[in-house]
This record gives structure tokens, C-alpha cells and sequence, in this order.
């Protein structure tokens, strides 16, 4: 327990703007927690998935291409693991064909310089000249580097029906 005496004197003043001054500074510190930045880097991210949605049903490779990280890995839901080349490749492909590619419960879970996103999806089209329909769970791994957000893993489990 802090007991001050002598508080109407010249160091008990003192000792208070100090201890006021600490005070404020770290509320100042708290009022700038993660929690608020999460969201905002979070809200960011959301962005980008919906942004990348988009670019895949336009079949654009660049922009996908801008949001994907040099190393990144696809794990899609039959267990197939390939790279970013083989993944744009496949994204550029005029034989996929998507009719409905629904997402939903999709939410991002921030970290310093890091963001997973997980969700459901719903596509419906055709690959190849064959018909396919999937839903399913992903989770994306977003790291934050030179100044962007960048997609490295992405992976995908299809829910049975």
C-alpha cells in the first residue's frame, strides 16, 4: 500500500504530477492497443479475400498475382498441394468456368504482422468441360511485408453433404 505524507509539500507535488504523468501515459499506450489496429488490419484483409474472389472469376492472374507471396502454397480440397505458378496458372486456365463462388462466416484473426482468414465457400461451374460443385471450409495466411498484405498459404477442406 502507497502512503504519501507530507502531500501539500513541494516533493508531494512533485511526486504526484509524476505519478499522474505515468499514469496518462499508459492509458495512452492502452487506448493504442492491438485490438483497435487488429481491426482495421482485419477489415484490410477481408478486402483483399473479396478482392481475390473477384479476380479469380475474372480469370486475373495479375491481380491475384498481386496479392499472393512468392513462396505461397495452395493445398485445395482434395489434398493437392501446388505453388504460386502452378495456383496463377491454374486461376488463368479459360476452361474453369465459375458460375456461383458464394463465401461466407468469413472472419480474420489479426497478429503482429499476420492475419488468418477462415470461412465457407460455395462454387458451382465447370473445369476442363466437367461440372463441379464444392462447398467447403479454407483458411488463408496473410503475412505483412514491404509495406502490403500478402496471401503465402492457402488451404481448403471440402465439407461432405
Amino acid at each position: 500500500m502507497l502512503m504519501l505524507e507530507n502531500v501539500g509539500s513541494s516533493n508531494g507535488i512533485a511526486f504526484m504530477k509524476k505519478a499522474v504523468c505515468c499514469f496518462l501515459v499508459t492509458m495512452c499506450a492502452f487506448a493504442q492497443s492491438p485490438s483497435a489496429n487488429s481491426s482495421t488490419e482485419g477489415s484490410a484483409v477481408l478486402a483483399l479475400e473479396r478482392m481475390w474472389i473477384q479476380s479469380q472469376l475474372n480469370h486475373d492472374t495479375h491481380a491475384i498475382g498481386s496479392m499472393i507471396g512468392e513462396k505461397f502454397i495452395d493445398t485445395d480440397g482434395e489434398g493437392t498441394v501446388i505453388d504460386r505458378r502452378k495456383f496463377l496458372a491454374g486461376s488463368a486456365d479459360p476452361t474453369l468456368r465459375i458460375s456461383i463462388y458464394n463465401v461466407e462466416s468469413m472472419k480474420a484473426e489479426t497478429y503482429p504482422g499476420t492475419a488468418v482468414v477462415t470461412g465457407i465457400y460455395h462454387t458451382k461451374g465447370t473445369y476442363g468441360g466437367k461440372t463441379f460443385e464444392h462447398v467447403g471450409r479454407f483458411t488463408d495466411t496473410w503475412v505483412f511485408q514491404d509495406g502490403k498484405w500478402l496471401c503465402v498459404a492457402s488451404h481448403s477442406s471440402l465439407i461432405k453433404k
